[in-house]
């Protein structure tokens, strides 16, 4: 049995991994800013959840601390939580593209500064990122978003470098188009208002995005198995 840390547990595939991770006897410890937000996680008491931001240095150090603390170590650590910045490139203010990075990309690190010092002094573990499809390619209106997931994906290769030879596995598993929570957690960039063109021609690729996902017959389980495959095998 292996000790999980899970980020971005209150929903999607935070919080379906984590019921993974539980359904096949390890112990998970599933963190959220507000633990409680996941009522499917509610249901099972023995996954243990704790608030973490990862925007937020000591949450971070003090979630994993309190994993180590109970458990007496920290085996697998899976950095699921993110947010999604909507809007065209040219019209994002700097502290848009900041509050993008800051999550998606500086939460990685955060949670690296606190967990691989723990896993190098004892001997090994596994350090999964759920990254994205839009790592590889960039879509209209979501730059900024491929930006901080094309960031995950060159962290994810220097990290394996640097640390397969200590023993940790280092990974990252890029989703493409599923129906999760993501988007209800982002936002649209403020000058990208309802009365501009720029508007317009985003809900038609937003229409098109809908369809594309609703007619889509992957199950976000799928993902969740992927996620538990990398960091088990």
């Amino acid at each position: 049995m292996s000790t999980v840390l899970i980020t971005g547990c209150s929903s999607g595939f935070g919080e379906l991994a984590a019921l993974t991770f539980h359904r096949n006897g390890h112990r998970v410890f599933a963190t959220m800013r507000r633990p409680g937000a996941s009522a499917a996680i509610n249901e099972v008491p023995e996954i243990e959840q704790l608030p973490l931001d990862v925007t937020v240095d000591h949450s971070v150090q003090a979630a994993v601390a309190e994993v180590i603390e109970r458990a007496g170590s920290l085996d697998i650590v899976v950095n699921n939580a993110g947010i999604e910045v909507f809007g065209a490139v040219h019209l994002a203010a700097d502290e848009e593209v900041l509050r993008q990075m800051d999550t998606n990309v500086l939460g990685v690190v955060r949670m690296a500064r606190a967990v691989v010092p723990h896993m190098v002094a004892q001997g090994g573990g596994a350090f999964v990122t759920v990254g994205s499809v839009a790592g590889l390619v960039g879509a209209p209106y979501g730059g900024i978003y491929a930006a901080s997931k094309h960031s995950v994906e060159a962290l994810t290769e220097a990290m394996h470098f640097e640390l397969s030879q200590l023993g940790i596995r280092v990974s990252v598993v890029e989703p493409g188009q599923f129906a999760t929570q993501l988007g209800a957690k982002g936002f649209t960039v403020a000058a990208m208002t309802e009365d501009t063109e720029e508007h317009d021609r985003w809900q038609r690729f937003r229409a098109a995005q809908r369809s594309l996902v609703k007619g889509q017959p992957a199950d976000p389980q799928q993902v969740a198995d992927v996620i538990y495959q990398a960091a088990t095998e």
